[in-house]
């Protein structure tokens, strides 16, 4: 039975998005593996939260059998070994057998982000370029806050090794100005990233509408895919709703959610399934 308020998402989508026209007709997809990014209703990322091999391997196989998940979201710095590279290696090598052709995302969230761990932004760096040579990933989310400098040259890593790869702001106590929000999308874009990231809390139901509002106004200005989200239950909404918006991925959790207002992949995928439908021609 499907859990999430259909006629309530529905009609605010539909009210805010009223005579506009389908988003997904000005992205420029992006192929990872098998997957399309960009067409259609948006991905679903799933995160691991294990801190040892075994439950890591453990929700990657059960990512691989659930048709509803799109992509697995490594989350090293939930494991107990996230700054030992050998064993991060191997076992991002494991988990890609796993999944057997589902994208592998490789996300070292730090503390300032949410995360667990604090390498330092040096640590950080080198730690991925390490990754990346090992080439166990398909994708990358890499933290804006770094700076352009060290963004711009993991990006040139990643894409050396044909990674792709998610530039990404979290901001987990508010929503920032409108202003704000955009100036980082853009700078996204501008330093090179495939993907633009931007979560951030909401405080009341006008935060959630600012973040819809800038990731469609972000959708005229660039033709990336997008991963906007407002978190926590006010911002829930924007998990189900994002294709009317122009984001073109999404969380859903398995068991442990990786952040605030997350829901579970299998409402997640059949709520998206009917707004695409709604949202398509001559619906």
């Amino acid at each position: 039975m499907l859990k999430a308020p259909m006629a309530l998402i529905m009609a605010m989508a539909a009210s805010v998005c009223s005579g506009s026209v389908n988003a997904e007709q000005s992205v420029h997809a992006l192929q990872v593996g098998k997957l399309t990014i960009g067409q259609g209703q948006p991905a679903i990322i799933v995160s691991t939260s294990g801190e040892d091999e075994a439950k890591v391997l453990q929700e990657a196989e059960q990512v691989a059998q659930t048709p509803e998940a799109d992509i697995l979201e490594l989350r090293v710095d939930k494991l107990a070994f996230a700054t030992d590279v050998a064993k991060v290696t191997a076992l991002g090598q494991s988990v890609r057998k796993v999944l057997n052709g589902k994208p592998l995302l490789l996300t070292f969230r730090t503390n300032p982000e949410g995360g667990e761990k604090a390498p330092g932004d040096a640590r950080y760096s080198e730690l991925y370029q390490r990754w990346l040579e090992a080439g166990f990933a398909d994708l990358i989310d890499i933290e804006m806050r770094i700076g352009e400098t060290a963004v711009r040259e993991l990006i040139a890593k990643a894409h050396q090794h044909h990674v792709a790869t998610i530039v990404s702001y979290h901001d987990f106590t508010s929503t920032p100005s409108n202003e704000a929000m955009l100036q980082r999308l853009e700078q996204q874009a501008h330093y090179g990233a495939d993907v633009l990231k931007l979560a951030v809390m909401p405080k009341s139901p006008e935060d959630v509408n600012r973040l819809t509002s800038i990731t469609w106004q972000m959708r005229q200005r660039s033709d990336k895919p997008l991963l906007t989200m407002s978190m926590g239950g006010q911002g829930s909404v924007t998990r189900l709703s994002g294709e009317i918006y122009g984001s073109n991925l999404t969380f859903g959790s398995m068991g442990s959610a990786s952040a605030p207002g997350q829901i579970d992949v299998k409402v997640l995928h059949q709520t998206m399934a009917a707004l695409h439908k709604a949202n398509s021609p001559g619906q």
